[in-house]
């Protein structure tokens, strides 16, 4: 119900909201591609194992065994590691309690069509991300969702979906070779289908936490399961 115009004008007139933001949903990015020689040496290595089988029509993609625990990868994974505890520390967990670990760490190759469904890791995963490793023209975007599903059910149409807003349903990224994503597993991700000819490379990984075991340094390696 409006106030009269009697006690409204009584008022002191303040025009300026403050704003006062409140739980974010962040995704980090950084460029690193002095890990790509490495990586993806050790990546196609395990891809060729699964190149013996035929490529999926409706699904053209092929999706390498976790290899998380190859030694040849320590630098890539221990920084990983040490990042993933470094921003749940910074989002202001206690995680001086706790190490985090890989669950899985694999690669995904995409083909011309291919694409990727909505969805988030869960069994205990707490950060997930993506190195990208071969990126052509016409790529696949990395999408991700808004996961307030009270904002989705009463959602307004959006002034102009090309920009990002507080009306935003999804925010997408454009990948290079070389960049390293993070964000947290609940966030939901999903990919674009890929229009290139030549396919789209990239890691995926996931971590976990657990509590720390005695004189262990969580934040500065990551244990692999």
């Amino acid at each position: 119900m409006c106030k009269s115009n009697e006690t409204a004008n009584a008022l002191p007139q303040q025009t300026q909201l403050q704003l006062a933001y409140h739980f974010p949903c962040t995704i980090y990015l950084i460029e690193r591609p002095d890990f790509l020689d490495t990586v993806s040496a050790v990546s196609e290595e395990y891809l060729a194992i699964k190149r013996e089988q035929p490529i999926n029509d409706i699904y053209p993609a092929l999706m390498s065994d976790s290899y998380a625990n190859d030694l040849r990868l320590q630098e890539f994974t221990e920084f990983v590691g040490s990042t993933a505890w470094n921003i749940l520390s910074g989002q202001g967990y206690a995680m001086h309690e706790f190490e985090v670990m890989f669950t899985e760490m694999w690669t995904q190759e995409h083909h011309k069509h291919s694409g990727m469904e909505q969805h988030v890791h869960g069994y205990g995963a707490q950060i997930v991300g993506f190195y990208f490793l071969e990126v052509p023209d016409n790529s696949s975007r990395v999408v991700f969702h808004d996961p307030r599903s009270g904002k989705v059910q009463i959602d307004l149409p959006e002034t102009d979906v090309t920009r990002a807003s507080f009306a935003s349903k999804m925010i997408n990224f454009v990948p290079t070779p070389g960049l390293l994503m993070f964000t947290n597993a609940w966030l939901a991700h999903s990919f674009t289908r890929h229009a290139a000819d030549k396919p789209i490379k990239f890691v995926h990984f996931n971590l976990a936490a657990r509590y720390a075991t005695p004189n262990a340094s969580a934040c500065s390696t990551a244990e692999v399961v």
